[in-house]
């Protein structure tokens, strides 16, 4: 005699219910797993009246391991890192192999000031300020009314 376990959401859907816990199994572990699924970065930007900023949450790099490219008015940031670690045992050598690499790109608008970008990393995260040109900073003044 087999014991077989049913949930009461699958007896509502029947079928349906199984084919998509399947479906969802295979689709989850299979093609998103931790290793095979690419981990980029989470960005903030904003505006100011006179630049743009660019936060970009990376934790546990160095900023050594970032390169900042400007290629026409296109801003990639990349990290490629890759660590190897050997430790001698016996008679054999043990490798364990990391890599990890991403790449964010960000178009500039036209009214930003490529010449004057700057970047920084600090606690986790890399802050890039893009200064504005100057006919294109926000100029408030108080219009009087007549």
């Amino acid at each position: 005699m087999t014991l077989v376990k049913f949930n009461s959401d699958n007896k509502k859907n029947g079928s349906v219910a199984n084919f998509n816990s399947v479906f969802d199994s295979i689709f989850n572990d299979t093609f998103f797993s931790d290793r095979m699924m690419a981990r980029v970065p989470a960005a903030n930007i904003s505006e100011t009246a006179d630049h743009f900023h660019v936060e970009l949450a990376a934790p546990g790099l160095r900023k050594e391991d970032f390169k900042l490219k400007l290629e026409r008015d296109v801003l990639s940031i990349s990290v490629e890192q890759v660590n190897q670690n050997e430790e001698q045992e016996r008679s054999y050598a043990k490798r364990e192999f990391s890599y990890s690499s991403f790449v964010r790109a960000f178009t500039l608008p036209e009214s930003a000031n490529a010449e004057g970008i700057e970047a920084k990393y600090n606690d986790g995260v890399l802050c890039i300020d893009i200064p504005k040109r100057e006919e294109a900073k926000m100029i408030t003044r108080q219009i009087e009314i007549k």
